[in-house]
């Protein structure tokens, strides 16, 4: 290390420096960049393999207690042009310093319908790669915190008999959870999650299955599974960008006046096949039947959830917050690949027959 002007040389230790060949070292192949779904789903949030520093924004306070003349922590960008690069990276030391986000997986032994829990991995990883700290807590049958401490709840889609298990659990979380979305906590819903948050479900046969009216909507069975690649067109702080996935239901949603929608029909039935709007939305609650995984290839979808979080974790508005950007042409590939096929059977439906509904079936 070359020693600064004034500085005292350091004490001698009598070992002798090792002698120079002349040859420089080999440079580093850059680390290879592993794609979402060769991800592993964690409980917990892990490392990834390191890549090249994020470049630290050129304005922010740096921590009291951070060494002088080091960089601040790549975590959010200040307003302004973003930087040109768009590197990866793992957690950083500096990271430590700033409020975690706190996932609720609700169920995820129960509902993981069409790899639903790859939403989860969207949200801790591209939260890990800007040095934001992520800590996962699942929530199963017979568990019932307090959901106002955390930041955001993913709540998934699963098969009938499963979604029948949650039902009758969640009925012992909903208060809670109602308290949670009146004060902006993040939740997404998926499917069966959008169908239990709204008032109720009514089978073809007339059985009802009683949600937590969080969301002002009704879903009862219908006679046709829609089964599809879909898209829809979604709007957040004035932004709007095409979202995709693959539904998969037989539920008939109607919203109410309490709630909007969280999307237009661009290909696909949506809620119901008629109205052409696909899912719900109300404050910071937003419900899809989505499935793929959703997250995974909608980036910039993944991105607004985590944004509107950290200002709520940080106590900031979320308008204010903007996330360092990230390489994400593997994520922008996967997406172009599910419009195109949407659009592909934009109008059609590839279920071949009626869905088959027996008496107190619970469709998802």
């Amino acid at each position: 290390m070359s020693e600064q002007m004034g500085a005292k040389p350091a004490p001698k230790t009598g070992a002798k420096p090792a002698p120079k060949t002349g040859a420089k070292p080999a440079p580093k192949a850059p680390p290879t960049r592993k794609s979402l779904a060769a991800m592993a789903p964690k409980q917990a949030a892990g490392s990834r393999a390191a890549g090249p520093a994020a470049p630290g924004p050129s304005v922010e306070a740096i921590r009291p207690d951070a060494p002088a003349g080091s960089a601040p922590p790549p975590r959010l960008a200040p307003s302004g042009p973003a930087p040109a690069a768009a590197h990866r990276a793992g957690p950083t030391p500096n990271s430590a310093g700033y409020k975690p986000l706190r996932i609720a997986h609700l169920y995820p032994s129960l509902l993981n319908v069409a790899g639903d829990g790859g939403n989860l991995i969207a949200i801790a990883r591209r939260a890990e790669w800007r040095g934001i700290p992520v800590e996962v807590v699942p929530v199963e049958k017979d568990e019932t915190p307090d959901f106002r401490r955390f930041d955001i709840v993913l709540f998934h889609g699963g098969q009938d008999v499963e979604m029948a298990v949650a039902a009758g659990d969640f009925a012992h979380k909903a208060p809670s959870m109602r308290e949670a979305a009146e004060e902006g906590v993040v939740v997404l819903a998926v499917c069966a999650g959008l169908q239990l948050l709204g008032h109720r479900y009514v089978s073809n046969a007339g059985e009802e299955m009683a949600g937590a009216g969080i969301l002002d909507l009704e879903t009862r069975g219908g006679p046709q599974r829609f089964m599809q690649h879909a898209a829809c067109e979604v709007t957040i702080d004035g932004v709007a960008e095409t979202v995709v996935g693959f539904e998969n239901h037989s539920g008939l949603t109607q919203l109410g006046p309490g709630c909007e929608a969280f999307g237009r029909v661009v290909a696909g039935a949506g809620n119901n096949g008629r109205d052409g709007l696909e899912g719900a939305r109300w404050r910071n609650v937003f419900a899809t039947y989505l499935h793929g995984p959703c997250l995974p290839k909608n980036p910039w979808l993944t991105d607004q959830l985590i944004r509107i979080a950290v200002g709520r974790a940080e106590g900031v508005a979320p308008a204010s917050v903007r996330l360092a950007p990230l390489d994400d042409q593997l994520e922008r590939r996967a997406h172009d690949v599910a419009l195109a096929k949407a659009m592909a059977n934009r109008g059609r439906r590839t279920a071949l027959e009626p869905a088959k509904l027996v008496r107190g079936q619970k469709v998802g």
